[in-house]
C-alpha cells in the first residue's frame, strides 16, 4: 500500500492522521438536526448495530475477550467503551466531528497507558501502526445531513505495513459491514428523536 497524504486539512481526522496507507470511508444521509445526529453518534450501542456482536466474535476467533471495542458491555455507548479501554479521544467538535485513535501495533514493551492525543500524531519510530476513526457531520440540503465515518491506519515502516496489510485483507469486509451498520444505527436513533 502506498502512503497517501492530506495536503489541505479539512477535518480533525486530517490533523491527527495526515498520512496513511489503509482507509475506509462510509456515509449515510439523514433527516435530523446536527445536535440530534451528534447525540446519536455518541449514544449508539453495539446492540443497535446489526451483526456487530457476530462479526466481532468472528474477529476474536470465538475467544473470550475482556471488555473492549471487540467485546463491549451491553447498554454502554460504543464510543464510550472504546475511549475507556484502548482508544483515546483525539478531538471532539460538538455537532461536527468526533475522532478516536489507538496504537494497534507497537514494538515489544511499548507502554500505551501514558499516551496522549498528540503522541499518536507524532509517531515516527519504526514498528508502529496507528489507527484513527472519525464521525463527521455535514449539511447537504435543507434538513438533510450526511454523516461520514472514515477509518485510517498509518504504519511507520515497511515491515509493519506488510504485517498490517495481511490483517487488513482479512478484517476489511467485516469492518466495512460494521461501519455501514453503525451508520444505519446512528440514522435510526437520530431520526427517531427528531420526530
Amino acid at each position: 500500500m502506498k502512503e497517501r497524504r492530506i495536503v489541505s486539512p479539512r477535518t480533525r481526522l486530517d490533523y491527527f492522521v495526515p498520512s496513511y496507507e489503509f482507509n475506509e470511508v462510509h456515509s449515510i444521509r439523514l433527516t435530523a438536526s446536527r445536535s440530534q445526529a451528534f447525540a446519536a453518534i455518541k449514544a449508539v450501542t453495539a446492540d443497535e448495530i446489526l451483526f456487530y456482536r457476530a462479526l466481532t466474535w468472528i474477529r476474536r476467533f470465538g475467544r473470550h475477550s475482556s471488555v473492549g471495542i471487540l467485546n463491549p458491555s451491553k447498554g454502554i455507548p460504543l464510543l464510550k467503551v472504546a475511549t475507556s479501554t484502548t482508544f483515546l479521544l483525539l478531538a471532539e467538535e460538538p455537532g461536527t466531528e468526533i475522532v478516536i485513535g489507538s496504537v494497534i501495533i507497537a514494538p515489544p514493551k511499548f507502554q500505551t497507558d501514558t499516551l496522549v492525543a498528540e503522541d499518536l500524531k507524532d509517531m515516527r519510530e519504526g514498528g508502529f501502526a496507528v489507527a484513527a476513526l472519525n464521525f463527521f457531520v455535514e449539511s447537504v440540503g435543507q434538513n438533510t445531513l450526511r454523516v461520514v465515518t472514515e477509518t485510517r491506519v498509518h504504519t511507520t515502516d515497511d515491515v509493519t505495513r506488510r504485517r498490517f496489510a495481511k490483517y487488513w485483507a482479512v478484517i476489511y469486509p467485516g469492518s466495512a459491514l460494521i461501519r455501514r451498520m453503525w451508520l444505519r444505527a446512528i440514522k435510526c436513533r437520530a431520526e427517531s428523536t427528531s420526530v
